[in-house]
C-alpha cells in the first residue's frame, strides 16, 4: 500500500471512529455504515478527481488490503509462538 493510500484510509477512519463510534458492525447494516461514511468518501472522491463509486472501490480494497496485512501479522506471531512449544500442541489461526 501506497503512503498516499494509507493517509487516504487513515482519513475515513479517523472519520469512521468519529461518527460510528463503537457500533457493533454485526448488528447495524452495511448500508447504514456506508451511508455514514459517504460524506467523507465524497469529499475524498472530489479531492482525488474520482467518481464516489470509484472512492467507494478503492476505500474497499484499501480495507480488504489492511485487514490481510493484520491477519498475516497475527499469523506470524502465532507461528513464532508455535515455534517455542516443541511436541506441543500448536495454536491454530
Amino acid at each position: 500500500m501506497t503512503d498516499e493510500n494509507k493517509k487516504l484510509l487513515a482519513r475515513i477512519n479517523e472519520y469512521a471512529e468519529t461518527k460510528l463510534g463503537e457500533i457493533d458492525p454485526q448488528k447495524v447494516p452495511v448500508s447504514k455504515q456506508l451511508e455514514t461514511l459517504k460524506p467523507i468518501l465524497q469529499k475524498l472522491a472530489e479531492e482525488k478527481g474520482m467518481s464516489l463509486e470509484d472512492m467507494f472501490i478503492l476505500y474497499m480494497d484499501l480495507q480488504s488490503e489492511a485487514s490481510c496485512a493484520a491477519n498475516k501479522k497475527l499469523e506470524e506471531s502465532l507461528q513464532d509462538l508455535n515455534d517455542g512449544f516443541d511436541g506441543a500442541p500448536p495454536l491454530l489461526f
